[in-house]
């Protein structure tokens, strides 16, 4: 099972996650996601566990958690893919013109 996690404190390495997430059982994979300019945390990441209820207890036990002061958020991770295999976003940009002053969601 694939875990996301947010609000994670800038100074956690990979090694010490992968420790953390090890107390629940085995983890397969795990990365913090990175800024590719600066090599700095951007405070997010995933965890894969092959054992789906050892998976569910880290969720369980680390949700809402406080980790060096920050609330972390832990939850699994949603795929993007429909039914069929492919991403289920719809269409691209819209390329119509439009309101450039702001924000607006209505379609006239």
């Amino acid at each position: 099972m694939k875990i996301f996690i947010k609000g994670l404190p800038l100074q956690v390495e990979e090694s010490e996650l992968r420790e953390v997430f090890g107390d629940f059982g085995q983890v397969k994979s795990l990365r913090i996601i990175k800024d590719r300019e600066t090599g700095q945390s951007r405070g997010f990441g995933f965890v894969e566990m092959p054992n789906v209820a050892e998976a569910k207890e880290a969720i369980a036990n680390m949700n809402g958690g406080d980790y060096y002061g920050n609330t972390i958020f832990v939850a699994e991770a949603k795929d993007d893919k429909g039914p069929e295999g492919g991403n289920n976003r719809g269409g691209g940009f819209n390329r119509g013109g439009g309101n450039r002053s702001g924000y607006s969601n209505n379609r006239y």
